[in-house]
């Protein structure tokens, strides 16, 4: 037996389901097939034990093929019914890879990504099997996390590669109300359980994640966050400081960028800077920066020049005094706490509580893009000069991502999304991850989507979003992508890097305790419930005046 070769043990191998012919090979492209497929047959399999085989030949399903001794992999996109054929239909397939054919079973092994033979017209096709499957989407020996089982099974465990995950970039996206929120804190608990010692910032816009990682995590949100703002570089200082357009605008920020290098050098350790720039973050004080204006606009020998000088001063003024701004510009921030802030936030070392969570919905809504675009920029200028440093990656999350990398229609002008869209085309050079977690694809700057190596699509209800990721996918996944539509809440299909082959994935529950604040009111519940009323008025008013949350 055991000299017998792979076709003739597969011949005298006892008839089952799996070696049943479901159809023939029509004809062969680059990347996919078309093949003619036998209805009876498929009706037959329907009847299976086994749930793979049960539907086979459905869109979204695999077959294979036999070529000498091996298998190749298909996943079919389409089907239509043979014109002048009754009972056959024509099926279209995208090439998945290929694996070896265990000679004295049949049975497929050592799967791999990608094609090196092709099926030629007339070639029998196969139903796969559980057993197949489990093969095809077995976990290999590189790091990785389970998040959920693989569709149609209920034990075949989906696997996400997390050093390639990470390494190109990912992008988790789908409608409102399909589980993203839930999914998202998956898959980062998943990597926070395992490496503890990780480095994770996520900028979360409204306060759902604390929820979430209060166990594993640290919180910032205004009331802890202490965010320096002598860290802005210029651009950053234009956006907060500088309110007008056009030509005055540009005469502002001239006036702005002499006075604030002057500020900076005023500090010892600006002095000590032999070419001190007006993006260094060093120290300085609002009050020198106020007084070095006025001692500006006291060179003036006309009123009508003043006004430059005066807007700078009542702006900074006035951010100075708003006590909503006090996370960012207050007093207590001049000190060099540049380390203590980096370290905090970064998880310089992780101590068990990998990820940082950042609350930005208590920022004022005029800052916050300012607050986002110096996180995100301090990530990437922290990677840029620790290079000759052991390095320490860093993973930056991005919920609701459209708002900070806009499209070009929608774009406001902001530092984001040039920072943002910087870290997406360079980041991995240096050790910076991007997550972009968002119900809006199509949305995103053109050219972010497809930055991200792996991309988890969970349903997406807007044609616009699904042609997007449509383009954004690879060749192979087109069958997965056309159910995209049809997802159920907390199904995605994931491609890319991150993954061996093209899956579609029902995501793992996630305990009470872990997932986040961002469940929908049950109105018909909720609107049962009264008194108290006068109450809630009165204590929601005195958080409203006072603007503490």
């Amino acid at each position: 037996m055991s000299d017998l070769t792979g076709r003739e043990a597969f011949a005298i191998a006892t008839p089952t389901a799996e070696t049943v012919g479901i159809g023939i090979v029509l004809a062969i492209g680059g990347a996919g097939s078309e093949i003619l497929v036998d209805l009876a047959v498929l009706a037959a399999l329907a009847e299976d034990a086994d749930p793979v085989i049960a539907q086979a030949g459905q869109v979204g399903s695999q077959v294979k093929m036999r070529l000498g001794a091996a298998w190749l992999v298909a996943n079919i996109r389409s089907l239509r019914i043979a014109p002048g054929q009754p009972g056959q239909a024509i099926a279209q397939v995208d090439f998945l890879g290929e694996g070896d054919e265990e000679r004295l079973t049949g049975k497929l092994y050592n799967f791999r990504r990608g094609v090196t033979r092709y099926p030629t017209p007339g070639c029998e096709v196969h139903p796969i099997s559980t057993k197949d499957l489990k093969q095809i989407y077995a976990a290999d020996d590189r790091a990785h996390i389970e998040i959920g089982t693989v569709y149609p099974t209920r034990e075949i465990r989906g696997a996400l590669y997390v050093d390639a995950m990470l390494g190109k970039h990912f992008a988790l996206l789908g409608s409102t109300g399909t589980g993203k929120s839930t999914s998202a804190a998956l898959i980062l608990h998943r990597i926070c359980e395992l490496a503890p010692q990780g480095h994770i910032v996520m900028v979360d816009p409204h306060g759902e994640y604390a929820q979430a990682f209060k166990g594993n995590g640290a919180i910032f949100d205004v009331s802890n966050l202490q965010m320096p703002y002598w860290l802005m570089n210029f651009e950053e200082h234009c956006e907060v400081f500088v309110s007008t357009s056009g030509s005055e605008r540009q005469i502002d920020a001239d006036i702005l960028a002499k006075c604030l290098l002057a500020a900076r050098a005023k500090n010892r350790i600006g002095a000590e800077i032999p070419k001190l720039t007006v993006d260094a973050p060093v120290p300085y004080l609002l009050s020198d920066l106020t007084n070095l204006i006025q001692l500006e606009m006291g060179k003036m020998d006309r009123a009508g020049d003043t006004a430059p000088y005066l807007r700078l001063k009542t702006k900074i003024e006035e951010v100075k005094a708003d006590p909503r701004y006090g996370f960012m510009f207050s007093g207590m921030l001049v000190a060099d706490t540049m380390a203590g802030f980096i370290a905090r936030i970064f998880r310089l070392p992780g101590d068990g509580r990998p990820i940082s969570i950042i609350d930005v919905s208590g920022v004022p809504s005029e800052i916050t893009s300012v607050v986002v675009a110096m996180l995100s920029r301090m990530v990437f200028d922290y990677a840029i000069w620790s290079r000759n440093e052991p390095q320490r990656p860093i993973l930056l999350v991005c919920e609701e991502a459209h708002r900070y990398i806009p499209s070009d229609r929608n774009a406001d002008g902001s530092s984001v999304g040039r920072i943002l869209g910087r870290i997406a085309k360079e980041g991995r050079k240096y050790g910076v991850s991007l997550g972009l977690i968002t119900q809006r694809p199509s949305d995103l700057a053109e050219g972010v989507l497809s930055q991200c190596g792996t991309i988890i699509a969970m349903r997406l209800n807007n044609e616009r979003d699904q042609a997007y990721v449509r383009a954004a996918m690879p060749e192979g996944a087109r069958g997965f992508l056309d159910a995209i539509p049809a997802l159920r809440n907390r199904e995605c299909i994931i491609c890319g890097e991150g993954v061996g082959i093209p899956i579609r994935v029902a995501f793992d529950p996630l305990e009470e305790s872990k997932r986040p604040a961002s469940g929908d009111p049950l109105f018909s519940q909720l609107w049962t419930q009264t008194g108290g009323e006068d109450q809630i008025i009165t204590r929601t008013i005195q958080r409203w005046r006072a603007q503490g949350r």
